[in-house]
C-alpha cells in the first residue's frame, strides 16, 4: 500500500526481454538503503516487487498483465524513461496523499498540459471503466501521484499541480498525446461494487 506521495524520480538504465515479461533496472535513489528483496515499490504508480539491488540500481520485473495494461512501446525504447518511485507505507506512517494500491486500472490520455502561473494544469481523457469512481474533489492517482480532481466533464478530467509536485515528479514533462497510468480511488471502487451487489 502506498500514499501517492512520490519520493524520487529515477531513470530506467537497463531492460531485458523475457517470456511475456520485461526485467528492468532503475537508478537507486539516495536514501533507499532500507530496501529488501520482496519489497513493494511503486514505479509510476505500478506496484512492482524488488528482485535485487546494489548501491546503484534496483531490479524489478513487469509481468504480462502489467505490460498489457500499460501498453508501453518496445522495451528497447524504455532506456532513460523517468519513473516516479515510492516505497510502501509502514503502519504508523502519516498518510499525506490517499491510500493507493499500485494496481493501475488503465491509461489516461493527456489532452492539455500547460502552466497556469506557478501551477500546472493537466487535462486527461479517462477510460470508460474508471469513470464511475471519479468525482469532483475526489482523489485519483496519475503516474503514482495522488491528486485531487478539479473538474469532470464527460470522460475528461482536470487536475492542478502545485510547484512542489512539479519539482518532485515527472508530471511536469508531460505533453498532449502522451499517456499516463491511472488508478482510481480504491475505496470508491469498493463502495460502487457494494452498491451493485458485487462484493
Amino acid at each position: 500500500m502506498f500514499s501517492g506521495i512520490v519520493e524520487a524520480v529515477s531513470a530506467i538504465t537497463r531492460t531485458q526481454d523475457l517470456d511475456n515479461a520485461v526485467r528492468i533496472q532503475v537508478e537507486k535513489p539516495p536514501g533507499f538503503d532500507d530496501l529488501r528483496p520482496g519489497d513493494s515499490l511503486a514505479c509510476d504508480g505500478v506496484c512492482l516487487t524488488v528482485e535485487a539491488f546494489d548501491p546503484d540500481h534496483i531490479t524489478l520485473t513487469l509481468a504480462a498483465e502489467t505490460l498489457r495494461v500499460l501498453r508501453w512501446p518496445p522495451s528497447s525504447s524504455w532506456l532513460g524513461k523517468k519513473l516516479n518511485l515510492e516505497r510502501s507505507l509502514r503502519f504508523g506512517d502519516r498518510i499525506h496523499g490517499h491510500l493507493v494500491t499500485g494496481h493501475v486500472e488503465s491509461l489516461g490520455e493527456v489532452l492539455r498540459a500547460e502552466p497556469l502561473g506557478e501551477s500546472f494544469i493537466l487535462e486527461l481523457r479517462l477510460a470508460e471503466s474508471v469513470l464511475p469512481y471519479i468525482w469532483t474533489k475526489g482523489s485519483i492517482t496519475v503516474n503514482g501521484v495522488s491528486l485531487t480532481v478539479n473538474r469532470v466533464l464527460n470522460s475528461t478530467i482536470e487536475v492542478c499541480l502545485i510547484p512542489e509536485t512539479l519539482k518532485r515528479t515527472n508530471l511536469g514533462s508531460l505533453k498532449p498525446g502522451q499517456f499516463v497510468n491511472i488508478e482510481p480511488d480504491y475505496m470508491a471502487r469498493a463502495v460502487v461494487a457494494a452498491a451493485k451487489g458485487l462484493l
